[in-house]
């Protein structure tokens, strides 16, 4: 990372995400799914003012999905099978005609080419990849110039009594299967990127929504 503003990440690899997600995975939209349900609307109605394919990274069980206009055609990935067996079935049921496809991948080495989306996006993600820079990255490579890239995230803080809560559990990210300390400026990395908006998401705050253009 560059950039005297950032500062270490705590340490979380694929098998502790892998582990987290295979438990949370059952009861994932009853439960967080709740919790995140308005930021995913509000994400899904930002990028329906686009048009053409777009890239969802962190599908999970694919919340987001019926929240898309129909004239998109939308890829989604994820690390979990877990998750994406009920993303899977999310679509059958829901006969979910613009979901392309459902993959698992690693979002640190997409398989796609570069400039193959006008839209990506990562929803609730990036506190959870072992590394968020190398994923903005990839998200800047797959994004055609002149598109967009969303991120919906939970940013820390460094002052008051949140701050202080979120450095004590980042002790434990590795058990989480996230990371509660995590600055904003961790995301900041490139001059090919014009952060276009940036606001909180009701209801609460508790979540950011980050709106970058490639510039070229």
């Amino acid at each position: 990372m560059q950039g005297s503003a950032r500062r270490a990440l705590a340490e979380i690899d694929n098998h502790d995400v892998m582990r987290a997600y295979r438990r949370w995975a059952p009861v994932y939209d009853a439960t967080f799914g709740k919790v995140i349900e308005a930021g995913v609307k509000q994400a899904a109605f930002l990028i329906n003012k686009y048009h053409g394919r777009v890239l969802e990274i962190g599908v999970g069980t694919g919340l987001s999905l019926p929240h898309y206009k129909h004239s998109l055609k939308v890829t989604g990935i994820d690390l979990s099978p877990d998750m994406l067996h009920r993303a899977r079935e999310r679509v059958h049921k829901r006969n979910l005609r613009h979901v392309e496809a459902l993959l698992e991948m690693d979002a640190t080495e997409l398989k796609f080419a570069d400039k193959s989306f006008d839209v990506t996006s990562a929803m609730f993600v990036m506190t959870v990849v072992p590394d968020p820079v190398q994923v903005m990255n990839e998200l800047i490579r797959v994004t055609k110039p002149g598109g967009h890239i969303l991120i919906v995230n939970h940013f820390s803080i460094d002052k008051g009594l949140r701050a202080v809560v979120e450095k004590r559990l980042a002790r434990f990210s590795d058990i989480l299967g996230w990371r509660p300390d995590f600055p904003v400026e961790t995301l900041m990395v490139s001059g090919n990127l014009k952060l276009e908006e940036r606001r909180p998401l009701k209801p609460f705050g508790f979540f950011t929504l980050l709106r970058f253009q490639r510039l070229n």
